[in-house]
């Protein structure tokens, strides 16, 4: 059962105001990654704000994401809890509306050992949907747990439809590891944007590819990076590849904060930069919901400037988005005013 090669999305779930999901806003989102040739989407992963979403709402963004891609893109739903009832449940629902493949998280807080992850985790999920492609998103530091190499390798010896991994460990030996025990046919895609281009470009990790959170505002180029890489083509890529690579950093943004009572580190983590940046270009966004909030004046700061920066190296870079959402990129971002709604006006 082979997965897609290239670039898919972990599409960002647009809000309102009030907090409630633009089911609208989904939809146009949807529509502009088909339109700029990604290979999948990811509904209601870690970036589609997945922990704050009743399951009502998870389904109906599943629903809604499934029936946009059918025939077009692939199409995955994120279906990991800390539950494996919750798990299978949501399982049930991806094979109903007939996505492809479910993304299944490594099971947050409640800590199982690596053992535990496969045999009580994600092998019911295996077992009960062999028709579906089973993708095991290993990152440890969002879950603090993690399910070792090893058991991957006996889950995809057990279960066909497990024959590939989403990788955020940040760690090139496991991922090299990875492909020594799981061997060549085994399909390893980049969790983390800044790790594509060199899993993709290490012959010991042979990487197929990314499930990124920047192709929400850049599929097109994205997707591009990853052809030229599939192909040999590493002059190519590269040059491509320092052109994107402002964006990359900002994924996740750490600043150091001045409180009442001293300097505090601020981690802004994903979805909120990528989420901040989309309302910046004008693309469906809105709010993230609580407890994720804002970005602080010297974190949206950070954001700009790369943005600013991709802008400057190729105008073309975000060309796709003025012309899918109606807006004018340069005026954006030299509108200082838009980010004033964005941020924390003080600590």
């Amino acid at each position: 059962m082979i997965m897609f090669k290239g670039c898919g999305t972990a599409l960002a779930t647009p809000m309102r105001a009030d907090g409630s999901i633009d089911y609208e806003g989904l939809e146009q989102l949807v529509e502009f990654q088909i339109a700029n040739n990604i290979q999948s989407v990811l509904a209601v992963g870690t970036t589609g704000e997945s922990p704050t979403l009743l399951w009502e709402e998870h389904n109906e963004v599943i629903d809604r994401t499934v029936k946009l891609a059918k025939e077009r893109v692939q199409s995955i739903a994120g279906v990991g809890s800390n539950s494996t009832k919750e798990t299978l449940a949501g399982s049930e629902h991806a094979a109903h509306v007939g996505a492809d493949a479910v993304l299944v998280v490594d099971p947050y807080y409640n800590g199982p050992s690596s053992m535990e992850i496969r045999r009580e985790y994600i092998e019911p999920v295996a077992k009960d949907f062999p028709q579906m492609k089973v993708l095991p998103y290993i990152i440890p530091g969002r879950t603090g747990c993690m399910m070792q190499v090893e058991d991957l390798a006996i889950l995809a010896e057990q279960y066909p439809n497990v024959g590939q991994v989403k990788e955020a460990t940040g760690d090139l030996e496991n991922m090299a590891k990875t492909r020594r025990i799981c061997g060549d046919d085994f399909t390893i895609f980049s969790g983390d944007d800044d790790k594509t281009v060199a899993m993709m470009k290490d012959p010991n990790i042979k990487a197929a590819g990314v499930v990124s959170v920047m192709s929400n505002v850049i599929p097109g180029p994205l997707q591009k990076l990853t052809e030229l890489l599939l192909a040999g083509q590493v002059a190519a890529a590269n040059e491509l590849a320092a052109k994107l690579n402002p964006l990359f950093g900002m994924v996740g943004v750490t600043t150091t904060e001045e409180s009442p009572h001293g300097p505090v580190e601020c981690k802004s983590r994903n979805p909120v930069p990528v989420k901040t940046l989309m309302n910046i270009l004008g693309m469906p966004s809105g709010p993230c919901r609580q407890p994720l909030g804002k970005m602080t004046r010297s974190g949206a700061a950070v954001v700009l400037a790369a943005a600013k920066q991709v802008q400057a190296n190729d105008p073309a870079t975000f060309a796709p988005i003025a012309e899918s959402f109606g807006v004018d990129i340069e005026a954006r971002l030299n509108d200082d005013s838009l980010i004033e709604n964005l941020i924390y006006q003080s600590y």
